[in-house]
């Protein structure tokens, strides 16, 4: 059973101008169990809720895959996959400016910094250890935080 509810927004500032939380469209948090059906329908109605408040501006293809991969991590690495335990996913808008994204564990967390290159040729042909490298790539700013148990994504959108 998952639990929805506002939650005051906060920023992370890695540039000019931070989202402005008067302005926001959509301030979203939900908690869900540890299941693939769980992440798999938290997922989709975010994406639509952004959608209908617009807050793609074109780019939500890469907050997607990015949010994705960090709800994949927080189920199998974070929880190993036990729907005991939850996973806390935060979204918030300002409309053709940016989107803001949370997911939090509670597992033990990660040490990015151990998180080898997937580029690595020792690492080309594994089948897995690409999310990290994925969020990176298709948003703006990533920060891992609470011991590697929180990952927030920025991702500042510009009409296109």
């Amino acid at each position: 059973m998952s639990t929805k509810h506002a939650d005051k927004a906060h920023c992370i500032r890695p540039s000019k101008k931070p989202l402005e939380k008067d302005k926001l469209a959509l301030r979203f948090r939900e908690t869900i169990p540890s299941t693939f059906e769980a992440l798999e329908e938290v997922l989709e109605n975010l994406l639509a809720l952004a959608r209908e408040l617009k807050c793609d501006a074109g780019h939500l293809e890469d907050a997607e895959l990015a949010l994705r991969e960090a709800l994949v991590n927080a189920v199998i690495h974070g929880n190993r996959s036990n729907p005991e335990k939850k996973v806390v996913v935060s979204c918030f808008c300002q409309p053709h400016r940016g989107l803001l994204l949370a997911v939090q564990d509670e597992g033990p967390g990660f040490d990015p910094k151990k998180v080898p290159d997937p580029t690595g040729a020792e690492c080309l042909l594994r089948t897995h250890g690409r999310g990290l490298f994925l969020m990176r790539q298709s948003m703006d700013h990533v920060r891992i935080s609470h011991s590697g148990r929180r990952v927030t994504l920025l991702k500042r959108l510009h009409p296109r």
